[in-house]
Order: structure tokens, then C-alpha cells, then sequence
């Protein structure tokens, strides 16, 4: 370990983690410690002692990151109780999903703090407001205000299905993002170069969530759709490229709104997206970007989210009603919410689906257009059973 380096505590020793919010950490100064329960990444972290980070597309650069050490967050747990408390930050990209179950030792580690200042606590997910989440779970900790400081943020780096056996290197974009809101530090400075600090952070939210995220997404959904296998052979195809973009007019004209966006600026924005996503150094298996379909069709996610939005303010959302539709067909053997997903679609009704899948009220502005929808797909359904 590198005593002069403060510590950072990340959970979540991924491709992500690795691979973006572990590697700005340690570009910052900090020496960081990995939390994970995957034995073999944990050991080939710790026996190699070094991992290469390769940013894929032109001029692909290479980077090797040695200041850090791994731990098993269940068999050692002791041991990442005793970093937590000396931890000056204390990071996280496991999935919205996985937050409540880290929040138990993360709540020991804070109990147990001896550095005098606070741990600066953020949950880096695809999630609006991912920290709160975080926070909730440990809110019970005596005074935890005094033990830690919670800053929601926005993050954005694609990462690639990585190749069998690279593991502990990981490749990723050259581009990345992190956007941390700086109204709930309390005055503390963090030094993170890489990082953009606001004091308003659900523009930058959004503006990522339902551009890039919803993008990537659609074209993996409309592309499964049309037969293709990854988001880049989708988006070569004209007929999804057409309607990815037509999604993104429709969300911009959602953010442009909302967060008074230089239309000209936003319009950049998306045309960088596109590029990105259209890569073929970044390119990914389309039954992998759209895994978690329940998760993304909940009410603040990528989909629902502008859908929501747009319908209050412009009436139907056709081209997001259209990925939704996509999004209740799409495959994939090898994801449990699949299988969940249409045992859902034929055990509620569809105002029952709408409510409690999507989070959408009979009274909302969108409901009328998704039931329509999800009743368009069951009828699509039992046709297709009746052939079949």
C-alpha cells in the first residue's frame, strides 16, 4: 500500500470500476481499495498487482494502474470495515439494484470512522439520484452527519464486452464523464481533475440518461427487433438508425425544455452520441445492452422517464412508445427479468402492468398511449400463438 495516498473505497471491482471510477481515482492521487464478492477477479487483481487500461478507437491509448488492492467483501469484511473508516471517499457502481446490500458495511465502516473529517459518499450508477438511495439504507447510523457526506452524480464511459480471459485489463471509450453535485459537500474539495463539479446535477442527469442510455438502448431493442445482434449492426441498418434518431428529437425536445438547453449545444451533444455508440470499437451484443428489462421500463428510467414527460407537455410519444413495444418482445435466455417480465405481461392486466411495472396512473398523460401499447403487444402475442 501506498501510505502517503488517501483512500478510496470503491465497491464494485468491474469493468466500470476498473475500468473508469477506479482508474480516476487513482489518476487523482488516491490509492484505492476494490470491494467485491467475485473471488476470481479479486485474486487475479491482487496477484497480478497491476491492471491495463486500453481506450479503444483512434490513437487507442494504454495506461497501467497499480495503486490499489482488492478485497473480498463478504470473506474479509472485517478488514473492509477497518479501510471504510479511514476512507476519504467512498464510491460505488454495483447497479441500483445491489445499493441495499452494501449498505450494511458500509454503515459499520462509518461507524467505525477515525479520520476526523467526513467520507465523501457516491453511488456512480445509471440512476437519477443513485446516492439517496445509498443514503436511505443507512440513514439509521448515529450521527451520520457528522461520519460521512452524500453527493449524487452523473456518470457516462460505454464499456464493451470485454474479451474471455482479459480479465483483470479491461478496454473501455476514450471518452468519460463524471459529473458530482457539489451542493451536498459540506465545503469539502475533492481533488478529482477528470471530475465536473455543479450545483445542479439533474440537468446533467438527464441529459445523459435519456440520450445516451436511451439511444444505446433503443438501437438494441429496434435491433434485436429487426434481427441484429449488435448495437452497431443495428445502427447501420437505415430503418433503425432513422428511428434512434427520431427517439433522441423526441427526448431533446423533453430536455431542451425542462432544462433550458441551447438548443444548438444539445443538438452537438446528441450528434456526439451517436458517433459514440455507433463505433465499432465499442460496439456490444444487443441481448446484453438490453438486459434488465423491468429495471429499464420503470418510471424514472431511460424509457418511461421522457415518455412521462413528453406526454405531459406534447401529447403522444410515438418513436419511445415504439422502443417500449420493442422493449416488452425482447429475448434473452440468459436474463431472470426476461422471464419476469412476461409472466408480468400475462398475470396483470395492462392498466395493472402500467401502474406497477412503468409506475404510470390511469390518470397520467402517458397512460392512455402505453396501454394502448402494451395491449397492441399482447394481441401481437397471442396472434403469434395461434399461428404458431
Amino acid at each position: 500500500m501506498s501510505p502517503e495516498r488517501p483512500i478510496a473505497v470503491h465497491f464494485g471491482a468491474g469493468n466500470i470500476g476498473r475500468g473508469f471510477i477506479g482508474a480516476v481515482l487513482q489518476d487523482a492521487g488516491y490509492f484505492v481499495v476494490f470491494a467485491d464478492v467475485n473471488a476470481g477477479l479479486i485474486h487475479a487483481l491482487n496477484d497480478r498487482g497491476s491492471y491495463t487500461l486500453t481506450e479503444l478507437g483512434a490513437g487507442s491509448q494504454k495506461k497501467t494502474y497499480t495503486n490499489y488492492r482488492a478485497l473480498h467483501s463478504v470473506e474479509q469484511r472485517s478488514e473492509l470495515i477497518g479501510q471504510l473508516a479511514k476512507a476519504e471517499i467512498i464510491t460505488a457502481s454495483v447497479g441500483a439494484n445491489i445499493l441495499p446490500l452494501i449498505a450494511p458495511v458500509i454503515a459499520e465502516g462509518l461507524s467505525a470512522r477515525t479520520l476526523s473529517k467526513p467520507a465523501v459518499v457516491m453511488a456512480c450508477e445509471n440512476a437519477i439520484n443513485a446516492t439517496d438511495i445509498l443514503k436511505s439504507e443507512i440513514r439509521t447510523v448515529e450521527n451520520l452527519d457528522s461520519l460521512a457526506v452524500f453527493a449524487n452524480t452523473a456518470v457516462d464511459r460505454i464499456v464493451p464486452i470485454q474479451p474471455d480471459g482479459s480479465e483483470p485489463d479491461v478496454a473501455v471509450e476514450a471518452f468519460c464523464e463524471w459529473v458530482i453535485d457539489a451542493g451536498n459537500l459540506s465545503g469539502i474539495k475533492l481533488e478529482i481533475p477528470s471530475a465536473t463539479f455543479v450545483d445542479r446535477l439533474e440537468p446533467f442527469i438527464e441529459r445523459k440518461l435519456f440520450t445516451v442510455n436511451t439511444s444505446h438502448l433503443s438501437a438494441a431493442y429496434l435491433g434485436q427487433r429487426a434481427g441484429h445482434a449488435t448495437v452497431v449492426l443495428a445502427l447501420n441498418d437505415p430503418a433503425v438508425m432513422k428511428k434512434t434518431k427520431a427517439v433522441l428529437e423526441e427526448t431533446s425536445k423533453v430536455l431542451v425544455r425542462k432544462h433550458n438547453f441551447d438548443p444548438a449545444a444539445h443538438s452537438r451533444y446528441v450528434k456526439k452520441t451517436l458517433k459514440r455508440i455507433t463505433s465499432p470499437a465499442i460496439d456490444d451484443q444487443v441481448e446484453r445492452v438490453g438486459r434488465d428489462p423491468i429495471r429499464k421500463l420503470s418510471r424514472l428510467e431511460r424509457l418511461i422517464g421522457p415518455a412521462a414527460q413528453y406526454a405531459e407537455h406534447y401529447g403522444r410519444p410515438e418513436h419511445l412508445l415504439d422502443v417500449i413495444s420493442a422493449a416488452l418482445a425482447f429475448e434473452n435466455d440468459d436474463d431472470p427479468e426476461v422471464a419476469r417480465l412476461q409472466l408480468l405481461l400475462t398475470s396483470l392486466s395492462t392498466s395493472e402492468f402500467a401502474q406497477e411495472v412503468c409506475g404510470i396512473s390511469s390518470s397520467h398523460p402517458l397512460a392512455q398511449y402505453l396501454v394502448e401499447t402494451i395491449d397492441n403487444h399482447k394481441r401481437q402475442v397471442a396472434r403469434q400463438g395461434l399461428l404458431g
